[in-house]
């Protein structure tokens, strides 16, 4: 007789999430895919920091036309805003893993008609 429950759900779903970890290394969930206390949580950063990219593209953006005479000042802002879009590409990098691989679709097998 085994001790472990028949029903206890394999984890299959690696989660990169939108924070580090205690190291300052990146943190992951090993999930059966199931919402959780820690997933929602993430899900809930991963919008605010979207939509914190997206105010500070539209607050830069003037700042680094050609016409732009920055200080020292602006030229940090704009610098250290850059850990947004870093934010970003983890979001994204995140949300790829978790997106299944296509299957290549079966292609008829094309008949070629000889004429006689």
């Amino acid at each position: 007789m085994s001790t472990h429950p028949e029903s206890t759900p394999s984890p299959s779903v690696v989660r990169l999430l939108p924070f580090s970890g205690p190291e300052g290394k990146r943190a992951h969930l090993i999930t059966d895919g199931t919402p959780t206390p820690l997933s929602l949580l993430a899900d809930c950063m991963e919008e605010q920091q979207i939509e914190t990219a997206a105010v500070i593209v539209i607050l830069a953006k003037p700042m680094v036309e050609d016409t732009a005479s920055l200080t020292t000042a602006e030229l940090r802002w704009v610098t250290r805003r850059f850990e947004s879009l870093t934010d970003v590409l983890n979001i994204c990098e995140s949300r790829g893993q978790r997106i299944p691989e296509y299957a290549e679709p079966e292609r008829p097998a094309v008949e070629t008609d000889s004429m006689d």
